[in-house]
């Protein structure tokens, strides 16, 4: 049996990307920024745009059990000009812990809640701050690294969560 954690921390360059957002999400009512992928798919196809990796969640604000700030982005090559509908960021480089996780994304909540409870026992500090609408994160993200039509089953699917360390 290996004592191996599914945890590590990892430097990461600067990811551009495109992205939606919305700032009323509810945990039980994420389809309408999960839905939204094909907002940013259409818009970089329109410019001739390649994704460079699986979609993600970038949570910026988290308000439990308010409405929380997300983004749904796509990883692209180069920054390039967004407009009111598709805006373009750039997720931060720096160290983040990371680990990937198996199974239905109803379970990432605990994923994320043994995440952070492994960051604290080994004395990391994220990158994020109180602010009056929330938790504010500079980077918190959860990779898509399954493809529904590929995958139906979401018992199968694989997640990768990366959050950022101070």
């Amino acid at each position: 049996m290996s004592d191996e954690s599914p945890y590590r921390v990892e430097e990461r360059a600067a990811q551009p990307y495109a992205y939606v957002s919305d700032d009323s999400v509810y945990m039980d009512r994420f389809d309408v920024i999960a839905d939204r992928f094909g907002e940013v798919f259409g818009w970089l196809g329109r410019r001739g745009i390649e994704p460079v990796g699986p979609v993600f969640f970038k949570y910026d604000v988290i308000n439990m059990p308010g409405p929380m700030h997300l983004e749904a982005g796509v990883p692209i090559a180069a920054s390039v000009d967004g407009d009111d509908t598709v805006r373009t960021g750039e997720l931060p480089a720096g160290r983040y812990v990371v680990v990937r996780h198996h199974g239905h994304p109803d379970s990432l909540m605990q994923a994320t809640t043994d995440l952070l409870a492994w960051a604290e026992s080994q004395g990391l500090e994220f990158d994020e701050w109180q602010t009056p609408e929330g938790h504010t994160w500079a980077s918190r993200t959860e990779w898509y690294y399954s493809d529904p039509v590929e995958v139906p089953d979401q018992n199968d699917w694989e997640t990768e969560l990366a959050f950022k360390l101070r």
